[in-house]
């Protein structure tokens, strides 16, 4: 049986999936049509739950490291500075969630810092490699690719389309994709440097008898770029110039000059969901199975998270469990469709001038994200997020759940007890309780307490840090 996993799109999902993959020793590729990597902000918003996914990927020192803290934007009308606000108020860690702030990072950063941690497992990105055709059967997933004219035949276990909304995987599979396009609203986005204004806040400019209506320049971190917004009406190309003139049109002063402009487009609201996520041996994931507003900064992050529910599954299939695989859809499915009905509601508040339109709170975190059963009641139950708590390991060093966590691996915590033989497995002990084999100690009874476990309480985390058992 094929044991190679082929992946078609090389953005933050399919690299999160590959990536996923490669750490566990699954033989992966993973293509891209694209000649070149994409080099603009895009998706900025990197949100609490992705931080997490990025702790335990190996990879969230990089991205803190190259990003910055959501910025102040300072209001100006008519040009002049009328006051500060803040899209998130910043939130102190507390021992259960250790990121709790949104982070930004251009969506190139992200995808340069997960291509080099793929590339420490020995997976690169196929660049100019076009999916042309596939058929699958039982066995095996059979997948033509073109490069430089050439073709290839691929045979693989498994396919994942994380190709975006215009998804050749999804298309091929004649999966419908459920929603509208709203050509009535369109948005100018683009990247540019505008040296005049101070590249630690970010700033609203708009006319004080429009205050709703203006243009947003939100700086970005690693250079002296903002991202530009404005809302875009008539036909005229993007460009330097059109930018130009919406920040003379909105800014009230005639000293902000743009330069530099790497990357622009025109957007228009897109809320769509496939109607399947899965195919037999073929998977959507990210903008492949649902197209968010990027209202709430909603998107990147679900895709990153379906590329983590996805890899574990994956690999327990291949190692002959069909059974997590089997819930891939209905987890992430369910998520996509209520995270899209979050974002258009927020893009309802924009579009309607309400005053907390830009106002974000615990909602678009996704931390409250759950597969749980509808009708368990308990404070924590199988498919929730497991929470983190600080912990002194055997010799009294500081260590956090999320340490044991991390990796591909299971972890089983045993708490009060003796932990069962596996080498992923700990007894969580009070301070001076008597323990034999691996242990960790509750020092200040945070994990007690967020686990609500007794003595004797096992609970079983699945690796994508979910609750998979409690007994």
């Amino acid at each position: 049986m094929a044991q190679l996993v082929l992946v078609a799109g090389a953005g933050p999902t399919g690299l999160t999936l590959a990536l996923d993959l490669a750490r566990r020793n699954i033989p992966v590729r993973i293509i891209d049509k694209a000649a070149k990597f994409f080099a603009g902000s895009r998706g900025d918003g990197i949100q609490p739950r992705t931080l997490e996914v990025f702790d335990d990927l190996g990879v969230l020192d990089a991205v803190r490291a190259a990003g910055m803290p959501m910025p102040a934007m300072r209001v100006h009308l008519d040009g002049a500075f009328v006051t500060e606000r803040r899209m998130w108020e910043p939130i102190e860690p507390t021992p259960t969630v250790p990121y709790p702030n949104p982070w930004v990072l251009g969506q190139s950063g992200t995808e340069g810092i997960l291509r080099d941690r793929l590339a420490e497992f020995g997976v690169h990105v196929e660049r100019g490699t076009t999916l042309v055709a596939f058929d699958q059967n039982e066995d095996a997933v059979t997948a033509t690719l073109e490069r430089d004219g050439a073709r290839e035949t691929v045979r693989a276990a498994y396919l994942v389309g994380a190709d975006g909304g215009k998804s050749t995987v999804r298309k091929t599979l004649g999966i419908p994709f459920e929603g509208n396009t709203d050509e009535s609203i369109r948005m100018l986005l683009g990247d540019v440097r505008a040296d005049a204004l101070d590249h630690e806040f970010g700033y609203w400019f708009a006319a004080a008898d429009r205050p709703m209506e203006g243009v947003a320049l939100s700086p970005l971190p690693g250079g002296r770029q903002f991202q530009f917004a404005a809302p875009f009406a008539g036909d005229a190309q993007p460009s330097l110039a059109l930018l130009q003139k919406y920040v003379d049109r909105y800014c009230g002063r005639d000293d902000i000059t743009l330069t530099e402009l790497s990357w622009v487009t025109v957007w228009r609201p897109n809320v769509r969901l496939a109607q399947k996520f899965r195919d037999g041996r073929v998977f959507l994931a990210g903008d492949a199975a649902h197209a968010h507003p990027p209202t709430g900064g909603q998107g990147m992050n679900t895709g990153i998270q379906d590329g983590y529910n996805l890899g574990w599954k994956l690999a327990a299939a291949l190692a002959g469990d069909d059974a997590p695989l089997d819930s891939y859809e209905s987890e992430r499915r369910t998520v996509a469709a209520r995270v899209l009905g979050l974002s258009s509601e927020l893009l309802d508040k924009l579009v309607d001038g309400d005053e907390d339109a830009m106002r974000r709170g615990s909602e678009t975190q996704q931390l409250d994200i759950s597969y749980r059963d509808p009708a368990a009641c308990e404070p924590l139950a199988a498919g929730d997020r497991a929470p983190d708590a600080p912990l002194k390991d055997e010799a009294g060093r500081p260590i956090r759940l999320f340490d044991l966590f991390r990796g591909p691996h299971t972890t089983l915590l045993s708490f009060g007890s003796t932990a069962p033989a596996g080498l992923d497995a700990y007894a969580v002990v009070r301070p001076g309780m008597p323990v034999a084999g691996p242990h960790v100690v509750d020092v200040d009874g945070h994990a007690h307490t967020a686990y609500a476990a007794a003595e004797g309480t096992c609970v079983l985390i699945r690796p994508d840090g979910y609750v998979g058992a409690i007994s």
